[in-house]
């Protein structure tokens, strides 16, 4: 048994070709375009991908979509973005994986290496942040609109190879354009985060995506949480020793949440019908 592969592309020429070169060890790759204007769906087609288009509205529901609307040769779909590579380690688990699987298994989850300025930011980024990408056909739905959540009635399986990610590799004004849109969506649902109970079981649990989950709930309820991000990227986790692209990096990330916090105070304001 294989996977068949399922890449979401937006204007994502200079990194698909990449992308699905990584891809040949897969019979069955569907490229879900969101009407890119540039070359992606001529790409696509060049290299032997299926293209079916939707116009985008988030996350969660283009991945929904692609899950519950397209026909694949395989009960397995794993998940990559346009500017991410499946080296072949990672290809050979994948097989492995989807062959031995339990009967109720439907998710595994991997890791992935990002990479900046011509080096893994190993240390910067976070590492290692457990993603469910591997999935089984009709058993697994996604939620959230943006740094989306997959969610499974199912067992869980966790997979040791990589994927490769370049993050920065249309350019930063690329990387602002994406997150000025992620930090939009989060800062909505974060003016909407209701209070609930402290998290404890998820903190200490063994589940490392609950955790992180968690995490992030947590977090979100800290004053000063842009610099406590940036200290515990670049000190605690020690990004500092990833150089230039380190110290740039957690730079990124914290104003990343500057974002976040002022997109949700101005959401919470207009709900109160109070001026920005």
């Amino acid at each position: 048994m294989a996977a068949s592969v399922l890449v979401l592309t937006l204007d994502e020429e200079r990194n698909l070709g990449r992308c699905l070169a990584s891809m040949a060890w897969c019979d069955d790759v569907v490229v879900l375009d969101s009407k890119s204007t540039d070359g992606t769906v001529g790409i696509a087609k060049k290299m032997g991908a299926r293209v079916v288009e939707r116009r985008f509205d988030d996350y969660a529901n283009q991945r929904n979509f692609g899950l519950r609307e397209i026909r694949y040769r395989h009960p397995w779909v794993l998940m990559v973005d346009a500017d991410e590579v499946v080296p072949p380690e990672l290809a050979a688990e994948v097989k492995e994986a989807t062959c031995r699987a339990a009967a109720g298994t439907c998710l595994f989850r991997l890791r992935r290496k990002d990479f900046f300025m011509g080096t893994w930011i190993r240390h910067s980024c976070g590492y290692p942040t457990w993603f469910g990408r591997l999935l089984k056909v009709g058993r697994v739905r996604v939620e959230r609109a943006v740094n989306e959540e997959y969610l499974t009635d199912g067992g869980v399986g966790l997979l040791q190879g990589h994927l490769l990610h370049y993050p920065f590799n249309k350019g930063f004004h690329a990387w602002f354009d994406k997150h000025n849109r992620y930090s939009t969506m989060e800062g909505e649902l974060l003016a909407k985060k209701q209070a609930g109970p402290f998290p404890w079981a998820s903190l200490i649990g063994g589940d490392p995506a609950l955790r992180r989950k968690a995490l992030k709930s947590v977090m979100y309820g800290v004053p000063g949480r842009p610099l406590l991000m940036f200290l515990g990227l670049y000190v605690m986790r020690g990004g500092f020793l990833d150089g230039r692209a380190g110290l740039t990096f957690c730079m990124l990330r914290s104003f990343y949440e500057f974002m976040i916090d002022c997109k949700a105070f101005e959401g919470a304001s207009r709900d109160r019908n109070l001026p920005v």
